[in-house]
């Protein structure tokens, strides 16, 4: 049964029931019972609808939160890595340290310029990109140490290489959306009921209920905005996505 179905259903089922019983209840209410004496249930539904939606908001903005701030740390690790066998390589002879910075280089070019609006775009890596790092790895193992310097190296940057490949596989779950739909579904309809319970109180045209009023509707408003903003953890722009290697890598970008 599709997931849009079941909570149909489930939300269909609570109000059926809520209205049934309270029917059934209105119908066992005496002539003389007196309203008056029982609590305010409007008022008293419309701070816990406030309060409930609070929470669910929070918890939205902690989760994409925590999603962006990991995936920005793969794309860091990823970069720095790459730094790190770069740096590592100056032990190695020229020919054999050209090769390497100048393929990683090659690989940071493709990553910033193709592979970014790509990943993007289809929420997949390039095998071009895939080429480019076994190129990189493929250099670095490919060379045998001479001496006990570039041995006390070697093991290192193989190692290095290994993490910006498993950066790199992390950036690709990271790319797109990360909340489903379902969700977005709750946020926007929580938040028509929660703004259109204003209306329900009995505002009045006062300069100062209308200011909080609209000062209310604006903040539901800026928090939609920046779920959707961290909704996707690596950005909606490049540049700032692709800021660690622009730091690391300066030459190979120009």
């Amino acid at each position: 049964m599709p997931q849009w179905l079941v909570l149909a259903i489930a939300m269909a089922s609570a109000c059926a029931v809520v209205l049934a019983v309270v029917l059934l209840n209105h119908r066992r209410v005496p002539e003389d019972d007196d309203p008056s004496q029982t609590p305010d249930v409007l008022e008293y539904m419309t701070m816990m609808i406030g309060v409930v939606y609070a929470i669910v908001l929070g918890l939205a903005i902690a989760g994409v939160w925590e999603v962006r701030g990991g995936a920005q740390d793969d794309v860091r690790r990823e970069a720095q890595a790459l730094h790190e066998v770069a740096e590592r390589a100056q032990v190695y002879p020229a020919e054999a340290r050209d090769r390497i910075r100048r393929d990683i280089d090659s690989y940071v070019r493709h990553v910033v310029t193709e592979e970014w609006p790509h990943m993007s775009d289809h929420g997949e890596l390039t095998d071009e990109g895939t080429k480019l790092l076994d190129r990189v790895r493929r250099d670095v193992m490919g060379h045998v140490p001479r001496d006990d310097h570039e041995g006390q190296s070697y093991q290192p940057m193989v190692d290095q290489v290994a993490i910006a490949d498993e950066a790199r596989h992390a950036r690709e779950g990271n790319a797109g959306s990360t909340m489903p739909g379902v969700v977005w579904f709750g946020l926007v309809t929580g938040a028509v009921v929660t703004v259109g319970l204003i209306l329900t109180l009995q505002i009045r045209r006062t300069a100062r209920e209308l200011l909080l009023a609209g000062l209310f509707s604006a903040l539901i408003a800026f928090l939609l905005f920046l779920i959707w903003e961290f909704d996707t953890p690596l950005g909606h722009s490049t540049d700032d996505a692709t800021a660690p290697f622009r730091a690391l890598f300066p030459d190979a970008l120009r």
